[in-house]
C-alpha cells in the first residue's frame, strides 16, 4: 500500500472527502517529522513509537573499489511497534 492508497482507504472508512483525508495524512506525517526533528518521541498507543536513534561511527567498504571509508555518527528515525501491534500479527 502506498500513500495514495492509504488516503483513499481512510476516506472510504471515515466518510471524509479524499481531499480532507489527504490533508489529515499530510498533517500527521508533518507533525511526526517536526517532533522527531526536535528530538521528541511520538507515541501512538496501540500502534508504536517513532524516535530518533544514534548510529555510532564505523568503517565501511565501497563495493566497487574496495576502499575503506569512515562513516560518521548520525541520527536516524526509527519505529518500535507496540506490543498490541505485534500481538495482532501473532494471532493470524
Amino acid at each position: 500500500m502506498n500513500k495514495a492508497q492509504l488516503i483513499v482507504r481512510i476516506a472510504e472508512k471515515t466518510g471524509l472527502s479524499r481531499k480532507d483525508a489527504e490533508q489529515a495524512v499530510e498533517t500527521m506525517l508533518e507533525t511526526i517529522t517536526e517532533e522527531l526533528n526536535k528530538g521528541e518521541k511520538v507515541r501512538l498507543v496501540g500502534f508504536g513509537t517513532f524516535e530518533m536513534r544514534s548510529r555510532k561511527p564505523r568503517e565501511a567498504k565501497v563495493p566497487q573499489t574496495g576502499v575503506v571509508v569512515q562513516v560518521p555518527s548520525c541520527q536516524v528515525p526509527a519505529f518500535k511497534p507496540s506490543k498490541l501491534l505485534k500481538d495482532s500479527f501473532r494471532q493470524q
